[in-house]
This record gives C-alpha cells, structure tokens and sequence, in this order.
C-alpha cells in the first residue's frame, strides 16, 4: 500500500506543473482576449510573470517541456497540410529562393556584425546566421490568427521559414561539429543525405500509403480512431527525424505533407487543431519562463539596447531582402516586419556550451534575454509594419479593401468568373473577386481587376473574406469536389446565402443542385449570360445591357 501511495505521489508532482499552467493559460488567454491582445502575448506575459516570482524551476520538468516541443511539432504538422506535393512545386521559388536570400542578407549581416564587433568568428557565423532566423511558432501561429495563411505576404512568410527549418539544421550540424571538433563537410553531407532521405519517404507515403491507410480506418467508422491516426502521424514523423539526428519540427512538416493532398485531409486537420493550440500555449509559456528576471534587471540598459537593436535590424535586413526579391516596398515592410523576432532555435544554438563558451557569459544570456523579448513583442511589430505599409499604398490611409462590402463574392476568376465581374461593374455592382491559383490571380491583377489571393476551400479564411456579409457566393472555378466537402459548414453557418456554381458538364448538375447550390452548365453556349442572369435576379436587381464581356463565354474544360 505504501509503494502504491508513494507512486501515486509521484504521478501527481509529475503532473501538476501542466495542470498549473493549463489553468493559468486559460486565464492568460482570456485576458488577452478582453484586452483584445494576441493570445500569445499573454502566454508570453504568463511565463515572464511567473518567472519574475522566481517558479521557473517549478514548471521546468519534463512532461512540462514534452508538451511544449509536442506544440510546435503539431504547429508544423498543420503547416504541412497545406503544403502538397504540388504546391511545394509551385512555391520552389520563394522557399529556395526568397528563403536563401533572406538567410543570406539577414543571416549574413548580423555574421558580419558581430565579426566587425570583434567576437570570435565560429561565434559570429553561427550566432549571426542564427539571428537570421524567425520564430515558426510565434509567426505561423500570428499568420492563422489573422487569416493570412493564402495571402501573398502570408504564403512567402511560411515558404521563407520552411528553408529556415531546413538552415536551422545545418547551423546544429556545424554546432555539433565544433564541439566534437571533427570535420565540418562531413557532416554536413550526412545531414543533407537524411534530409533528403526524410523527404523521399514522405513523397512515397503520400503517393502510395496515404488513401489506402485512411481508407481502411474509415471502414472502421469510429472518431478516436481517426485522431489516434493524426496524433500518430503528428508526433512519429517528427519523432523519426529526430532520431535521425534531424530538427523533430522537420519530421512533422513532412508528415503534414504527406498527408497534404489526401481526400482526408481536412479530417486530419479537425481533429489536429485542438491538441496544436493546447500544446503551443505550453511552449508560448515555456519561452516567457525562459527570460532571466535577475540578468534583466542587472543589465537592463544591454538587454533594451540588444532588443532594440536585434528587432530593428532584423526587419531592415527582411526589408532589403524583400525589395531585392523584387517585392514592393510596402509589400517588403509588411513581410519584413512580420519575420523581424528571433528564433526559438537561436535560444537553442546559444544554449549549447561550445557555442556560449566562445562570448562572455553576460553577452549571451543578454542575447537570450533580447530573442526571448522579441517573441513577446512580435504581434506588436508586425501590426507597425502592416499599418506603415498600409499608408504606403495608394489610397487614404482608412480606405476599405476593395470588395469589403460587396454583395457578390466570385471566386475563381475563370473566364467566366471574369465575364461575371465586368457584368457587375459594368452595372456598378460591387463585387469580392478571390483567387488561389497564382498565375490566375497575376493575370487577373495585371487586366486590372480588383483581386484578392485567397484560398475560400479552408474554411478558416471565412471570417476574413467576410461571407457571411455576402448575399451570393458565386463559385467559377468549375471544381466541384471541394464543395462537397465544406457544403455541409456553409449550411450551418450561412443558410441563407445563395450559391451559384459553373459546372464543366450536365452529369454534375444533379449532385450540385443535391447540395442546395444553383448549378450552371458551362458546357453549353451562353453558360456565362445564364450565370450573370442567375446572378442579377439573386440580388433582385435589373440588369443594363449589352455585358461587356460575353467574348469570355467559351465552354469550359471538363476536370479530368
């Protein structure tokens, strides 16, 4: 009896320090809510406050850290559900390109700083390009705060810091290597070759093993089973990279990927979202923990001038790389100040004894200090940058976007999405035009249409389009799969919308019109007066002839 006592003792002192904090973030969170404060901040608040008391050491264990590590591991897993195969493709550019660039130019100058400042090169290179990089958690966690995740500055945002992952790891391989003091391109090489093993096996788990595996729990037809699954894609992936010697987060993006483009998709991503923002109030705390209150106060003036200075140079050095990259200015301000904190991993690379040993002990944990603040003060900079950005762009600094009010909502600017957008304007009738499909969306923006890039298949961009203010949700794509697929919350959330759909065939008409939407039959002639016609008498207005755009009314291709 008395061994079982004392085991029940131990189960509880393991566990009390996430039960203390599960309620004191909870507490956190609403008071960030009341304060109409990114939930983050008050995570991070939390943390520092409980430090400050001097309990950081209480919250220190390890099913404390697990379930933050866990958190971030889930963060990435969900960024990997919106990466397909296709879409890493089609973003190659910006990860390889603008992600090299921003390393180089950031990472760069902070190396070139530090080595102008006289510390030790090893110190400066590591540390340097360290600085370079960003926080995932706090940046793609602001991104699906607001909406971004399929906005231009939100997509180059997420690209940039999957090379960032990618830099991260060849920083701890060379970390590793002057610790041990072995040879550099070596291991370098190795680490390449895993990284590239990893990636290989999660292309071969989405194209072969992916459907059939969520297929089969399917026919098991029970929910715990389903979350058992994502759980244990979730953590294996990130748990099989991290034995690999490779970043956990690495695994867990792979194995979001992998599961990307599966029918099954969007139920991986329910039944994920609830344990992803769980498990990353954990972490937002641990790094509020993690700032020394004593070393704060003692060099106060070093820890602002570090702060300060880290914030600033970081968003000028995005800035630049933006602008080189061939971004617009206020285009630049805004994704630069969006990545201008330091990196969680950083904490880490300056944790590591062969590289704090090489600076004096103060200069370092002020540099722990300063990356730590810059997580705290992340939502408050980045909104700085989108408002000077905003005043840089054409119109008054308060000017709507173009279509916030819009009665109609086109999404998908096909041919016939185009046609319907000049029938509107021709009889002014405002109208929301979105679009995810980038040369489409650049077309479009270059012909002068007032465009938005946006992604209305995740049903998390919903509140930023602003649907439920729409009288029609017109659907141009001629892909009828996703609607399927979200009919049902479309139902729920906005019954009274009206819903057109162009369909590239008759065969289609039947199960569209099953789901409560008006299906328009693009295969025949004079598909696109019918749908402007549908469109016009939804809105119970009378509509001007001629439309100026019937030369865009041309059957659609059928899906293959």
């Amino acid at each position: 009896m008395a061994g079982e006592a004392s085991d029940a003792h131990s189960v509880v002192a393991t566990i009390q320090p996430a039960i203390t904090l599960l309620g004191l973030g909870i507490g956190a969170a609403l008071a960030s809510r009341a304060l109409r404060l990114n939930p983050i901040v008050g995570y991070l608040g939390l943390g520092l406050g409980l430090a400050s008391l001097g309990m950081a050491k209480d919250f220190s264990g390890p099913l404390v850290a697990a379930m933050a590590e866990a958190g971030v591991m889930f963060l990435l897993f969900n960024l990997g559900l919106h990466f397909s195969l296709g879409r890493i493709r089609a973003e190659a550019g910006n990860i390889f390109g603008f992600g090299s660039l921003q390393m180089i130019v950031a990472g760069g100058g902070f190396a070139a700083l530090f080595w102008a400042l006289g510390l030790p090169p090893a110190f400066a290179v590591i540390a340097g390009f360290g600085m370079g990089l960003s926080s995932t958690a706090v940046v793609i966690g602001l991104i699906r705060e607001r909406g971004q995740e399929d906005c231009p500055v939100g997509r180059a945002a997420q690209s940039i810091l999957i090379f960032q992952d990618i830099a991260a790891i060849l920083l701890l391989v060379t970390a590793g290597a002057l610790a041990s003091g072995g040879a550099l391109a070596p291991a370098l090489g190795l680490a390449g070759a895993k990284a590239l093993a990893a990636f290989g096996i999660a292309v071969l788990f989405a194209r072969f093993l992916t459907e059939p595996l969520f297929g089969l729990i399917a026919r098991a037809g029970t929910t715990e089973v389903y979350t058992g699954t994502a759980l244990f894609i979730a953590l294996a992936a990130g748990w099989a990279t991290g034995m690999a010697g490779l970043s956990l987060t690495l695994g867990a993006f792979l194995g979001g990927m992998a599961v990307a483009d599966s029918r099954y998709r969007i139920l991986v991503q329910t039944e994920i979202d609830a344990f992803r923002g769980l498990f990353m109030s954990f972490f937002f705390i641990s790094v509020g923990l993690s700032i020394d209150p004593a070393g704060l106060v003692a060099d106060w003036q070093l820890v602002v001038a570090l702060t300060a200075g880290v914030i600033a140079l970081k968003c000028a050095f995005n800035v630049v790389a933006a602008m080189l990259n061939r971004w617009s200015v206020p285009g630049s301000i805004q994704l630069g100040f969006l990545l201008g904190q330091g990196s969680e991993f950083t904490l880490v690379l300056l944790a590591l004894p062969a590289v704090a040993g090489l600076a004096d002990s103060r200069l370092v944990s002020a540099m722990v200090t300063a990356i730590a603040i810059s997580l705290a003060v992340t939502p408050f900079v980045s909104n700085l940058g989108r408002k000077l950005a905003g005043r840089l762009r054409q119109g008054p600094p308060d000017a709507k976007m173009a279509g916030d009010d819009a009665p109609v909502a086109i999404i998908g600017m096909t041919p016939a999405g185009r046609a319907l957008a000049d029938a509107l304007a021709f009889n002014d009738i405002d109208y929301l035009a979105l679009e995810s499909d980038h040369d489409r969306f650049q077309m479009a923006l270059a012909d002068g249409y007032h465009v938005h890039r946006a992604n209305p298949a995740d049903p998390r961009s919903w509140e930023a389009i602003g649907i439920e203010r729409r009288q029609v949700l017109v659907i141009a794509t001629g892909v009828t799969d996703v609607s399927r697929e979200v009919t049902p919350l479309v139902q729920e959330r906005m019954p009274g919308l009206t819903r057109i759909i162009t369909v590239p065939g008759s065969e289609e008409i039947d199960d569209m019109a099953a789901l409560g939407m008006v299906p328009v039959d693009m295969s025949l002639s004079g598909g696109t007066e019918r749908l402007t016609d549908l469109v016009f008498a939804a809105l119970g207005v009378e509509r001007a002839l001629p439309v100026p755009s019937l030369a865009h009314d041309e059957p659609m291709p059928r899906a293959a």
